[in-house]
């Protein structure tokens, strides 16, 4: 795979492989389908950024460096001394192609192990072939390949382009490489003067054609953006087709792991990240934000709701604008409403906190009422600390559970209550706080701060002057008469 281009037109510091596409870094979707079809070993070339393009390869890829930008050739010649070993046909392709399919690969080599010759290489028909080498053909058959600023004005009407991908023998692929010559309107080796070294050498070139919508490259922003606008509009359409509803699918972004039951719901605005599960008869109101969670069959996900590696089970009502962080789970039938954030904490079937709550690192039971306001404290400064609450668990508005706590079952927890220590299973707690009434304060912390006793007398506002007779008002016409109606 080639990977060492300079990315001129994306302008960033970074390779234009490791920026995202769907979810994944470009080079990524390519990695995938070579690993599909079996492909190995897997030698990448990388060039003056190779570091970063190495990580995103990641484990089980080898690396080989061009030292300095001269061609697609000399790219490949730099992965000479990595493969030195290696008998057998080599797949050659660009790092750019990320919809180029899995499967369309495996009709490649089939078709080049079906022909028997040394090169076989991928063609697809644009309607707009702008920018791409030309295929240039005699009586049927591949006889060049020409670059499109070194193409003749009849050259570039042609729609058949090179995509960039090859089936060649390695016995035959190098050698090739090393007769190859610089003489280009860019003065680079070019990979695709190996067609016309092998038509002169007396060898039928094979050919296999792809689909227009696999062979897109990524140049620039723009092409990046048409990309993933593409790559969207696939994924909705195979989640469609298998029963789902989309309100708006020009809106909504699922990932390419993700998995949506059927009869499942999503609204607009709508992001599915990462290994993210949805159940069956789901419904996702809209602006919701979720990455590697599960949601359960026939849960209701309200607007505005953001899950980061959270399990929802069956039946649960989310949000609107809840936050399910990492470490939630949800047993069944569970409400969580609106501003209510979780984060390290299980709550048990039929539990509800349904406004204005913080619960991290706690373990509450089934059947639990959460009240407004209520937060559990779980960090002292140096450690975090766990909330224990049981069954059937009557939690009051604006509660502080400080934690280590445990509340056992039924307990009930008034209002406005901090609790430290443990309370018995079935026991009130509460802080013993008189409730005071001061007559006649309010008057005299007015009369302290120089107010009129009793209300504030309110500020007329003046009346509108009324115009004198003579002169001009709006409507009037000229020496003070009134306009005709």
């Amino acid at each position: 795979m080639l990977a060492a281009g300079q990315s001129k037109r994306f302008r960033s510091a970074h390779s234009k492989l490791v920026h995202p596409l769907g979810g994944r870094p470009i080079l990524e979707w390519v990695l995938r389908n070579l690993r599909a079809i079996g492909a190995e070993p897997i030698v990448v070339v990388v060039g003056r950024r190779a570091e970063e393009v190495g990580r995103t390869c990641g484990p089980g890829v080898t690396l080989a460096v061009q030292s300095e930008p001269r061609g697609t050739g000399h790219a490949v010649l730099a992965a000479r001394a990595a493969l030195a070993s290696f008998r057998g046909s080599l797949l050659v392709l660009n790092g750019d192609l990320p919809l180029l399919g899995a499967e369309t690969m495996r009709r490649l080599v089939a078709a080049h192990a079906a022909s028997g010759g040394p090169l076989t290489m991928l063609t697809a028909r644009l309607a707009q072939p702008r920018g791409w080498g030309r295929i240039l053909r005699r009586g049927g058959a591949v006889t060049a390949i020409v670059e499109e600023r070194d193409a003749t004005q009849a050259q570039r009407a042609g729609q058949e382009v090179n995509v960039g991908v090859y089936c060649v023998d390695a016995s035959v692929l190098f050698p090739m490489l090393e007769r190859v010559t610089p003489d280009n309107a860019q003065g680079e080796i070019y990979l695709t003067d190996i067609v016309a070294r092998a038509v002169l050498a007396g060898v039928r070139i094979g050919d296999v054609a792809a689909d227009a919508d696999e062979v897109g490259q990524i140049n620039d922003r723009g092409e990046l953006a048409a990309m993933e606008k593409a790559l969207r509009a696939r994924i909705n359409a195979k989640w469609m087709q298998a029963g789902v509803t989309f309100e708006d699918p020009d809106t909504a972004y699922v990932g390419p792991e993700v998995e949506i039951g059927r009869d499942t719901v999503i609204g607009p605005n709508v992001h599915l990240r990462g290994r993210t599960a949805i159940g069956e008869g789901c419904r996702l109101d809209g602006s919701a934000f979720l990455t590697d969670s599960i949601v359960g069959d026939r849960t209701h996900v309200r607007f505005g709701v953001v899950m980061t590696e959270a399990e929802v089970g069956p039946d649960c009502q989310v949000g609107p604008f809840a936050h399910l962080r990492p470490g939630t789970r949800l047993a069944r039938e569970v409400h969580i409403g609106d501003f209510v954030e979780t984060k390290n904490t299980s709550l048990g079937c039929g539990t509800k906190a349904n406004h204005l709550a913080y619960l991290g690192d706690a373990d509450i039971g089934s059947e639990v009422n959460i009240g407004a306001g209520t937060i559990t404290c779980n960090y002292d400064g140096f450690r975090k600390s766990r909330t224990v609450i049981g069954d059937r668990v009557q939690v009051g508005s604006d509660t502080q559970l400080v934690a280590p706590v445990k509340l056992g079952h039924d307990a009930y927890v008034a209002s406005g209550t901090t609790v430290r220590r443990e309370v018995p299973a079935g026991a009130l707690v509460f802080n013993p706080r008189g409730e005071e009434h001061r007559a006649g304060w309010v008057e005299a912390r007015r009369a302290s701060q120089g107010v009129p006793r009793g209300p504030v007398p309110r500020r007329k506002r003046a009346a509108p002057k009324r115009p004198r007779a003579g002169t001009k008002k709006a409507g009037a016409g000229k020496r003070g008469r009134r306009a005709p109606a």
